[in-house]
């Protein structure tokens, strides 16, 4: 057995607690957790937004140390820094076979069974990781090497929010240079999207959120101007953007409202996408006229639209190289007898990311 301790659900209460896992079987590795980053998934995972099982490791946001390799595993091999993948793709499956591993058939299930505690209660873990904890024990093709150079803090970063919010501007929407951008929700992803959107040559950028707060989070990312999400919202984007509205509309939220603020916020013919995770009854209406009229295209992001296994060596290079500055988007470090605070903080809206040094 492997003694492990990490952040456990029992619905909305969170506490720190010892359990085990078994050790990794044919094509399975134990990996010891340098560094997880609190995502709003998990806390989707203990607000009833989604319907995990209980109790449930949470974490998804993580990159540590290979410790042991299971039988038949060649991917990588012990003492590997490696980033943690939460839909890893089996690369057999139709959308894998078609150029769209991201949506994997076989993967993104929001909890599976592994592990116990002390008593022997059987436990689950978030999106195949539980990563907010000491030890893991996941399939290998879920973790892809970085070099040691890079921290365990920006590796983590890597796994979940720098990968969605870069993919959605590069893979998703594909942003061109001079194109106008708006942001709406500013957590780790959202200022990623904002960072991204400026490494492609967009302009202006709106980031818009409904704490004023956010301003200094979102021009340090990289936004050229910031609004408070309000009834004026619309009035608001078409002031910054020629009277027309945006060409890029990015929801990071995850709510109806917010993806109709998005859509009213493009321009017609313009480009809306949905990257935060709703609620499955949280519904949104269009009228069949202004989807005719209105010409816009709204399509949601899944992870980035993103090859996992070739996109994090880049983005891993481009931190060592200085192009990527992921300091923008963490506004608290905590260790793991502090991360019930930090699931506080994001219900409240407050700061980016935290990240939790294991």
């Amino acid at each position: 057995m492997i003694a492990a301790r990490g952040l456990i659900a029992r619905g909305a209460a969170l506490t720190v607690e010892d359990f085990h896992l078994d050790p990794p079987g044919p094509g399975e590795i134990e990996v010891e957790i340098g560094a997880a980053g609190v995502c709003h998934s998990d806390l989707s995972m203990v607000n009833g937004t989604l319907a995990p099982s209980f109790p449930l490791v949470l974490g998804h946001e993580a990159a540590g140390t290979v410790i042991t390799a299971g039988p038949g595993t060649d991917r990588v091999r012990a003492g590997d820094r490696v980033v943690l993948n939460w839909a890893p793709p089996c690369r057999a499956c139709w959308f894998c076979t078609h150029g769209e591993p991201w949506l994997c058939e076989r993967a993104g299930a929001s909890s599976t069974p592994r592990g116990a505690l002390p008593d022997g209660t059987p436990l689950h873990v978030t999106l195949g990781l539980g990563a907010l904890a000491t030890r893991v024990v996941i399939p290998a093709r879920a973790a892809v090497p970085v070099p040691d150079a890079l921290s365990f803090a920006d590796a983590a970063l890597l796994g979940c929010a720098v990968l969605t919010g870069f993919g959605a501007v590069r893979n998703t929407a594909a942003v061109r240079p001079g194109e106008s951008v708006v942001v709406i929700g500013l957590g780790g992803v959202g200022l990623s999207v904002v960072g991204a959107a400026r490494a492609a040559g967009a302009g202006p950028i709106v980031a818009v959120d409904v704490s004023p707060e956010k301003e200094k989070l979102a021009l340090a990312a990289g936004a050229t101007d910031f609004l408070v999400s309000d009834d004026a919202l619309s009035r608001g984007i078409r002031g910054l953007t020629g009277g027309r509205g945006a060409d890029v509309v990015f929801e990071c939220v995850g709510r109806a409202a917010t993806i109709r603020s998005a859509y009213r916020g493009a321009r017609r013919g313009g480009r809306v996408t949905v990257v935060g995770m709703g609620a499955r009854s949280d519904t949104v209406e269009f009228s069949a006229l202004e989807l005719f009229h209105s010409g816009r295209t709204l399509r949601g992001c899944v992870y980035g639209s993103a090859d996992f296994d070739v996109e994090i060596p880049r983005l891993a290079a481009a931190v060592l190289d200085g192009s990527l500055d992921l300091r923008p988007l963490v506004t608290h470090h905590a260790t793991l007898s502090d991360a019930p605070a930090a699931f506080d903080r994001m219900s409240r809206g407050e700061g980016a990311r935290t990240v939790v040094t294991l």
